[in-house]
């Protein structure tokens, strides 16, 4: 598998040590350079297959070209986050004390597990989340492990209940319910601040707010996406993208969350209720009839189309139909 993907990048590497294979992976991966990157990784496990560095990285580096690829590539991307997840695991095989193989592997489990469906993605959730617990007993600064239990803690909070019963008492899923949103904006909170340039934390953790309500919190981290340099992952400028979608998608919530226009009232500013006087002695006066319309309400009312309005403007007003009494 790893010598096919290798394929789709051709061109011989010059001969060079392991330690000199990953300086110029890690120099390309900076420059947000992943295809290339992982091919110097990969050399240099070619050399050393037990160099946990240069196995992790190799993962690190196949999540960054996979996630880049769309759903007509879906083969391709989900080819490659299964050979992250394979060098993971060889990573957490040959040195259990190293954090970042369970991170990896916590990754590749979770974009993975998208394409994945029923028991088996039930399954994966209880790998990716023990895989980032686990890096954070290993490095409780590890600002990638919390974004990943971030993330974890608002999927299965999105499930809602009935789905969530579902996949606990039926398919094994009886981890959920240490789930909550408390935990899912702590943990996302911690990572942007342990690493507040990188932007995906922010849109992650802006997500969150929006399922929240909390709108004015959301629109904090998205502006401050858009105004930082794109230049913390190769998916920035998709991620900001995205950011300017939500924030336009507030913006069009809070249109439709704007209150009515108050009721205008009419007639005599005098504190008592409306009296048939203020409507014409054709229209009797019906107050026990419309306590909701018409009870601690000074002043008189304009109809029109069915609708009551009230206004400051004392003027005579045209009924449709006098009221029914009930």
């Amino acid at each position: 598998m790893c010598g096919m993907l290798l394929a789709f990048w051709p061109g011989a590497l010059p001969a060079q040590t392991v330690a000199e294979h990953v300086a110029r992976g890690d120099s390309l991966h900076a420059a947000l350079e992943p295809r290339p990157a992982l091919e110097h990784y990969r050399a240099a496990v070619a050399l050393d297959s037990t160099a946990v560095e240069a196995l992790w990285k190799c993962a690190r580096s196949a999540i960054d070209v996979a996630k880049q690829l769309g759903t007509a590539e879906r083969g391709r991307r989900d080819s490659l986050y299964q050979v992250a997840r394979d060098y993971a695991e060889r990573v957490t095989r040959l040195d259990s004390t190293e954090a970042e193989g369970y991170f990896m592997l916590a990754q590749a489990l979770g974009r993975l597990s998208r394409t994945r469906g029923g028991r088996e993605r039930v399954e994966f959730g209880r790998e990716i989340y023990a895989a980032a617990a686990t890096t954070l007993d290993l490095d409780s600064t590890h600002d990638g492990a919390h974004h990943v239990l971030g993330a974890w803690h608002a999927e299965v909070m999105r499930l809602g209940g009935l789905m969530r019963f579902f996949a606990e008492n039926l398919l094994g899923g009886d981890y959920m319910d240490r789930a909550s949103w408390d935990s899912s904006v702590a943990h996302l909170k911690r990572s942007v601040r342990l690493r507040p340039e990188y932007l995906f934390h922010r849109l992650e953790l802006a997500r969150v707010y929006v399922d929240l309500e909390r709108y004015e919190d959301a629109r904090a981290q998205l502006d401050t996406m858009l105004a930082l340099a794109p230049t913390s992952d190769a998916m920035d400028p998709r991620y900001q993208e995205q950011a300017q979608r939500l924030l336009d998608e507030i913006a069009g919530r809070d249109a439709r969350r704007q209150p009515p226009a108050p009721l205008r009232r009419v007639g005599p500013s005098t504190g008592a209720a409306p009296s048939a006087a203020d409507f014409g002695t054709a229209v009797p006066h019906h107050p026990e009839s419309h306590p909701s319309v018409f009870a601690h309400r000074p002043g008189s009312l304009e109809a029109s189309s069915g609708a009551v309005v009230w206004s400051p403007h004392p003027a005579p007003v045209r009924l449709g139909a006098p009221p029914r009494p009930l």
